[in-house]
């Protein structure tokens, strides 16, 4: 009866073992109380080593995601800066949004190339050197060590109440073959005591070193990885701020440049009042005497600004434009508005600005 629950205890501490965690917990005294520390000491260190192995499992899983969106970014940001090259070399001359989308197209390119940097740290600094500690084999032997310990504590635990049934028997009994069988059962019990002191020292020790260096090593890496991306994350923000001051000074510079001088509409006989400019030929020479005067030669051509309906239809009009006098012109067209005064030599120079009729006015 009692080798069949002695077996049943047997079989259950091997199911305990197989179905914990590698290291199991107990508030039995199996010796003394420095062995009771011990073990408390090692089932801590187990505690601590497994849930920093968990943890740095949780950074590799969550750094190999971001590599992962990162080369979908990357794919999808070059195809992006691609398609603004190309549409702004297409519509090159037509407005703003070309230029810009071209600005944009071509920094997209760099702002890829930084993330393809950020790609390369993650996996250089990042996940191979904690893949390489969690894998590696200063903790598994760490571990190995405790687990041992933990099996022949058991082992011890179940040796301790062998002795006690020996030494029941032997007061009931004392007769010299359970004489004999107590001190066998105490012996065992001695080597397993010297051999828990060897091994729980040695695991302690090697369970304390791989728990300091898991600390020192993931705090290391977690410590590169916000670096890596402060420092991805202020290039981007220089980049794209650059952008944006080129495309804000390309809009300026649109909005700040004269207007084109468009083909112009030949009016009927009566010019409608609307009609802010006209194109007339200087008659007769004309030297300027002042900064807002224009110098004119015969046969010179001018856009004129008109101030009533019926001026620049008639020869000799008395109005001075530009600090010329009215009466120097001949004949006029109808102009488009545009800023300023312009002067001509040649109806080829008028056809070229301005895409003006070329019949002689």
């Amino acid at each position: 009866m009692f080798k069949l629950v002695l077996r049943v205890l047997n079989e259950l501490a091997v199911i305990k073992q197989f179905s914990g965690t590698g290291y199991e917990s107990s508030a039995v005294m199996v010796i003394d109380e420095v062995e009771m520390q011990r073990h408390q000491q090692l089932e801590k260190l187990y505690r601590l080593t497994r849930s920093g192995k968990d943890f740095q499992k949780d950074i590799v899983k969550a750094a190999e995601t971001f590599t992962a969106i990162g080369y979908k970014h990357i794919e999808a940001g070059i195809k992006l800066s691609e398609d603004c090259c190309r549409y702004g070399t297409e519509n090159a001359n037509d407005n703003m949004l070309a230029k810009a989308v071209a600005i944009y197209g071509d920094a997209r390119k760099h702002v890829e190339k930084e993330r393809e940097d950020l790609n390369r740290l993650l996996s250089s600094q990042i996940l191979d050197p904690l893949r390489a500690m969690i894998t590696g084999a200063p903790l598994e032997d760490a571990r190995h060590l405790a687990q041992r310990y933990s099996r022949m504590r058991q082992e011890a635990e179940t040796q301790a109440a062998e002795v006690s049934r020996r030494q029941a028997r032997v007061k009931e009994m004392p007769i010299p073959e359970n004489v004999a069988k107590l001190h066998a059962a105490e012996a065992k019990m001695q080597e397993l005591k010297a051999n828990m002191a060897v091994l729980g020292k040695e695991a302690a020790a090697a369970l304390a070193a791989v728990e300091a260096q898991q600390q020192r090593l993931t705090f290391q890496r977690l410590v590169a990885m916000v670096e890596g991306e402060k420092n991805y994350h202020l290039r981007i923000a220089a980049i794209l701020s650059e952008v944006e001051a080129e495309m804000v000074s390309e809009k300026q510079r649109k909005e700040s440049a004269p207007p084109v001088i468009s083909s112009p509409v030949i009016p009927s006989e009566n010019v409608s009042e609307k009609t802010m400019y006209f194109l007339a030929e200087a008659t007769h020479p004309f030297i300027a005497e002042t900064e807002k005067e224009l110098s004119l030669e015969v046969g010179d051509y001018v856009v004129v600004r008109k101030v009533s309906p019926t001026d620049g239809q008639k020869e000799n009009v008395k109005e001075n434009v530009g600090g010329s006098p009215q009466h120097m012109w001949r004949s006029a067209r109808e102009f488009p508005p545009v800023m300023g005064l312009l002067k001509f030599t040649s109806l080829t120079q008028v056809s070229a600005a301005g895409q003006l009729c070329s019949t002689k006015l």
